[in-house]
């Protein structure tokens, strides 16, 4: 069995995790790191394409969007536990946009250019991104894999399915509301005081952490 499956954003690339896996490799870990890109293509049903791209049973380890694929892939595979970073909670039953603000669906589907949306970096503003990644290269490797998102995807119920035993690391202040709501649940939740990037930034502090999820 995988020590660590590291599995990315819908919305972004592998990169993401890329450099925690070289960290957790060095310390002797055996480490997946699934890419989900090219899963989005074509016509949905989408969810059971995504989990379909999660084939190593291990530890899984979500970041942002990948946190409501947990159930689906927990379904498929086994997972003796999952950490959520900086994600999203499962909502079974229910889809991205019933979770959102109505703000939010509006902005998104205000976006959309022939019902898909443009990468995930021109949803903010100009150099929010550059903020938070500020090495030249590590940021052009992160940009290249930005895929553009069907909008039906956020318009999919994610699938109705158990949840593994979790925790969940906090790493900036927009996850606040689904931190407290993992440790209403009962979750182990480690905050840190970095950014929702950091383990393209961070990635020995990352590491260590999930090291103590382990």
């Amino acid at each position: 069995m995988i020590d660590f499956v590291l599995v990315h954003s819908p919305l972004v690339g592998p990169a993401t995790w890329q450099r925690v896996a070289g960290e957790l490799r060095a310390r002797g870990h055996r480490v997946a790191v699934p890419s989900l890109l090219g899963a989005l293509a074509g016509d949905g049903p989408y969810y059971p394409k995504l989990a379909g791209t999660v084939t190593e049973p291990g530890v899984l380890v979500v970041h942002s969007g990948a946190g409501a694929l947990v159930p689906a892939i927990a379904a498929r595979i086994p997972v003796p536990r999952a950490v959520f970073v900086d994600a999203l909670l499962p909502h079974p039953g229910r889809s991205w946009f019933d979770t959102a603000s109505p703000e939010l669906r509006k902005r998104l589907r205000e976006l959309a250019d022939d019902d898909r949306l443009p990468p995930w970096n021109r949803w903010f503003p100009p150099g929010t991104i550059e903020d938070l990644l500020p090495d030249q290269h590590i940021r052009a490797e992160f940009l290249a894999e930005l895929p553009r998102v069907p909008l039906a995807y956020f318009a999919e119920p994610v699938p109705d399915a158990e949840v593994p035993p979790s925790g969940y690391l906090q790493l900036s202040g927009a996850y606040e509301e689904e931190a407290a709501r993992a440790a209403e649940l009962g979750w182990p939740v480690e905050r840190l005081d970095s950014h929702h990037l950091a383990p393209l930034t961070d990635p020995a502090v990352i590491a260590t952490a999930l090291d103590r999820f382990e």
